[in-house]
């Protein structure tokens, strides 16, 4: 037993996955057979080499083929329960799962359509697994055509409200960041708060301090998705420690995407070293060729934290989810049980550093 294999069993929760970009490959090609979608490939091989990120429009393409592969209830069902099987898997015990209505209201596909299948699907996953995950949906922010960009920021908005009482839980903001700043969404996210949801926006990821600085003040964000290069400014470092803004950082993601060129460079352990409040995601694992596993692994392994630190910041996930203050306080008296007892198991009572 090793630390590497209490970090393999240890209790999780994510902030900051994707659901269209979790669907693994055999999962894609078992529903594009389904519906008659022709892909790059038939074969999962040929498919996780088709994943492989090269650049962001190649990342739009593979995103936008995914999610014309999906149809009806049963497709959406059936990711919705496949991503809670890949949770238990990993031993994540709860998700907040990014979604894009938009993206597939333009398919055509309504919303009673693809939100009654993802709640089928996390009903049947909750019973069969024991995982739980409530919903982000989040507005993609970058089509130039503004009359466009806002008919669906207004779309994503309306279905996120209406499906507050059955697990959305916030509004996000995806999409290309650099070139599209928060400013012009600020009316949805102060409509959505105002009926109760959260925000939680992509930021400071492809943007820099001034984007975090806009999604702070326009978008009142309670979370931020990414956020790293928060690093690039002191006084917004400071900012968020006191004012406990939590990241959701996906380090491989940030080194696919080239916000940073190495792993060495990354500033997780910066940032956590500072007072910031960090979370540890995948983002949009098959794409990335991640895991949560693997990424909670590079808590230790790359950045060179103890086992005290990890803890931390997988409970982290619970406590600054958006789960109500009962839950997460049950939930991670769970987690603190769990983790005490695994020590004993893989670390033979020894605190690893």
């Amino acid at each position: 037993m090793s630390l590497a294999s209490y970090l393999e069993a240890a209790p999780k929760a994510e902030l900051h996955v994707h659901l269209e970009g979790s669907i693994l490959p055999n999962i894609l090609l078992a529903l594009a057979k389904r519906n008659g979608v022709l892909l790059p490939t038939e074969t999962e091989v040929g498919l996780r080499e088709w994943f492989h990120f090269s650049d962001f429009l190649h990342f739009i393409e593979v995103y936008i083929a995914i999610t014309r592969c999906l149809r009806d209830e049963e497709d959406y069902e059936y990711i919705a329960y496949e991503f809670g099987k890949e949770m238990a898997r990993q031993n994540i015990r709860y998700a907040e799962v990014t979604f894009s209505p938009s993206t597939h209201h333009r398919l055509g596909i309504p919303f009673d359509i693809y939100f009654t299948g993802l709640c089928r699907g996390r009903d049947k996953a909750r019973a069969e697994f024991g995982v739980d995950f409530n919903f982000v949906f989040d507005i993609v922010r970058n089509y130039d055509d503004a009359s466009l960009c806002h008919e669906l920021a207004d779309y994503t908005t309306s279905v996120a409200i209406d499906g507050k009482d059955y697990g959305v839980i916030a509004l996000g903001l995806g999409g290309l960041e650099a070139g599209y700043p928060a400013q012009p969404f600020a009316g949805y996210f102060k409509r959505a708060l105002a009926a109760g949801l959260h925000s939680t926006p992509h930021s400071g990821e492809t943007d820099g301090p001034q984007s975090i600085w806009a999604s702070l003040g326009e978008l009142q964000a309670e979370r931020l998705g990414h956020g790293v290069r928060a690093i690039e400014d002191p006084e917004l470092v400071r900012h968020l420690a006191h004012n406990k803004i939590p990241l959701e950082i996906n380090p491989t993601s940030n080194i696919c995407l080239r916000v940073y060129p190495s792993y060495a460079e990354h500033p997780f352990r910066r940032l956590y070293e500072a007072g910031v409040i960090v979370t540890v995601n995948s983002d949009d694992p098959p794409l990335f060729n991640t895991t949560l596993n693997q990424e909670v692994a590079l808590l230790a392994d790359t950045f060179h934290l103890d086992v005290d630190a990890i803890d931390e910041i997988l409970l982290n996930g619970v406590r600054h989810s958006f789960l109500s203050a009962e839950r997460k306080k049950s939930l991670e008296t769970s987690f603190r049980s769990d983790l005490a007892r695994l020590k004993k198991v893989h670390l033979n009572g020894n605190e690893a550093r």
